[in-house]
């Protein structure tokens, strides 16, 4: 009775074993399967990095262009101000020289019209005045001596003279 009690207890040993053998197999096959399907999410990821990694490279590389080419466009931007500054300056001396030009010819002209009136007549130049536009009359006398100034408004008409004598004055 020993003995079957012991074969029982030995059996029963031995099926619990094969039981719990059959189970770890299960568990290795699991984790054989679960291996393979991590290893192969893994290439996928790695996949995955390495087009992201060649995504970064290109878009470095891009970037690098297009600040190659704003740079190398602020540089002509640049050289074209100066360009427009120095253009600008010969143009604002050019025009000083002009307005120069210009008072040095509207003098010599007042200077000759003065002689003109000044070699008149009083009455003559008073008439020529009259007629005249009220400025255009005061720059020529303003160009001759008082005292031809003085003969020629004695020979206009009154209200023309006043006229004029108040321009003369501002």
């Amino acid at each position: 009775m020993k003995f079957l009690i012991l074969f029982v207890l030995l059996f029963s040993s031995f099926a619990s074993a094969l039981q719990t053998s059959d189970k770890l197999f299960e568990c290795t096959e699991i984790f054989k399967e679960r291996k393979s399907e991590l290893l192969v999410e893994l290439e996928r990821i790695d996949e995955q990095k390495q087009a992201l990694e060649a995504l970064k490279t290109a878009t470095e590389e891009l970037l690098k262009k297009k600040e190659q080419k704003l740079e190398l466009k602020e540089q002509e931007l640049a050289s074209k101000e100066q360009e427009l500054k120095a253009k600008e300056q010969k143009i604002e001396k050019m025009l000083t020289e002009n307005k120069q030009i210009l008072e040095k010819l509207e003098a010599k002209k007042m200077g000759k019209i003065a002689q003109t009136f000044s070699k008149m007549k009083a009455a003559s130049a008073a008439n020529i005045l009259s007629n005249m536009k009220t400025q255009e009359a005061v720059s020529i006398l303003q160009s001759l001596q008082p005292k031809v100034v003085g003969k020629i408004l004695t020979k206009m008409d009154p209200k023309k003279a006043s006229v004029i004598t108040q321009a003369l004055s501002q």
